[in-house]
């Protein structure tokens, strides 16, 4: 981990973002259009304090996950309590719906308010990633995903993990893609 403080990654980040060429990315990110901002779990708070101070709301749109997971249990409940009772040995399809089905999306959710901070001029920027443990969504689910390789401007995911061996793990418990995506920490 960078001994940099919150607020010089954030810096860092929005330079990346503002003032190099998409390819540079691109190129960086296995011909992805992501940029991972590496945190501790236990520093997250400082980070998304230092995003929000930094980050002008007419450049940025800062996605709050769990604002985006409590809308979708809020707006589906009658469907996933009927899901965690049909599904207890697939659980995540409740959050992904698999391929080629109809039905809620989490994943389907997060898409959306990507897509509209795009269509605006806004450069997404995803927090408390925490919220997708457990829903069989992953990074890389988002990093892929059409929308976001083709979109004119990149994702920001701050992203709660730490370095074990040049390891990425999720949460300090699960290893993460490093694929589709620059790294910056």
């Amino acid at each position: 981990m960078s001994s940099s403080s919150p607020q010089k990654i954030i810096e860092a980040t929005m330079r990346l973002v503002e003032t190099t060429e998409s390819s540079h990315i691109s190129l960086n990110a296995n011909g992805g259009n992501s940029v991972l901002v590496i945190c501790e779990p236990l520093k997250e708070i400082e980070y998304i304090e230092a995003m929000k101070a930094l980050m002008l709301p007419s450049k940025y749109d800062i996605i709050e996950l769990e604002k985006l997971l409590n809308q979708f249990v809020m707006e589906n409940r009658e469907d996933i309590e009927l899901g965690f009772e049909l599904l207890k040995g697939s659980i995540h399809q409740i959050f992904k719906a698999p391929q080629g089905e109809e039905g809620p999306d989490f994943l389907g959710l997060i898409l959306k308010a990507i897509s509209e901070s795009i269509q605006i001029g806004k450069i997404p920027v995803l927090i408390n990633a925490g919220s997708l443990y457990g829903s069989g969504i992953s990074n890389i689910h988002i990093m892929e995903n059409e929308l976001i390789m083709k979109a004119p401007l990149p994702l920001i995911i701050l992203y709660p993990a730490i370095k074990v061996q040049e390891k990425l793990m999720y949460l300090g418990k699960r290893p993460a893609s490093k694929y589709r995506c620059m790294i910056v920490d």
